[in-house]
């Protein structure tokens, strides 16, 4: 299957997926182009498409093996391409995320590796929390565990490596930075990201809906442990 277009490189992925890398001069490129695609995708409503999950620069399809292979899949593709009225809508449908206003308790005392950051940065505390809440985060891809968002960029002043030895138990609801990506754990598991603080937010609701979504903006804003407990227990 030769690549075409905004696609690099079209990788299987079993009997019944592939994989689409996207091209582009930067991450931001790569990943809008892969929105695109997914929301093109989607929106035709194949019966026998499983899945189309996006990531940072790729795109997985999943399909029903029993009703298509994926010659079927790459045809259907390369028709998509050739739509011009379909694939001129993408870029409206890669900008329609929501935008997310996220209060955090930095410092909370379960998750609170402002100290480290600061000893590996140079930054006081104070200082990592103005960085870290002055931006607007992208969320790139959502995977490892159900709500968890990958977001970008953090400040290039922020930048940490993960942990050498990951945690056995990050609380639910820690915002957290590892490299140049930010994200809140949605539910209590290991892990190995520098801790800034406590969201008080469910990420994932009783029907097990995220409400972090690729192609969301979200900022973070600053709030006082009174505030954290009013809206935790509210």
């Amino acid at each position: 299957m030769h690549p075409f277009g905004d696609i690099k490189q079209i990788v299987p992925a079993g009997l019944d997926a592939i994989l689409l890398y996207f091209a582009g001069d930067t991450v931001d490129i790569a990943n809008a182009r892969c929105q695109q695609w997914q929301h093109a995708i989607s929106n035709l409503k194949l019966p026998w498409l499983k899945e189309c999950v996006p990531a940072y620069d790729s795109l997985l399809l999943s399909f029903d093996a029993y009703k298509v292979d994926s010659h079927y899949v790459y045809q259907m593709l390369r028709s998509l391409a050739a739509q011009e009225t379909t694939m001129s809508k993408r870029n409206a449908c890669a900008d329609s995320g929501k935008a997310h206003e996220i209060p955090v308790w930095y410092g909370a005392e379960t998750a609170n590796d402002l100290a480290l950051v600061g000893q590996k940065t140079g930054l006081s505390e104070q200082s990592i929390i103005d960085a870290h809440s002055s931006m607007t985060y992208k969320v790139y891809a959502v995977g490892f565990a159900p709500g968890f968002a990958y977001m970008g960029n953090v400040p290039e002043a922020l930048n940490c490596a993960r942990l050498e030895t990951p945690r056995k138990q990050v609380p639910k609801g820690a915002v957290a930075i590892a490299d140049a990506q930010t994200a809140i754990y949605p539910s209590s598991s290991p892990g190995g990201w520098h801790l800034l603080g406590l969201c008080p937010l469910n990420l994932i609701d009783t029907s097990h809906n995220a409400l972090l979504k690729v192609g969301d903006n979200v900022t973070f804003a600053p709030i006082s442990e009174q505030e954290f407990r009013d809206l935790h227990e509210g």
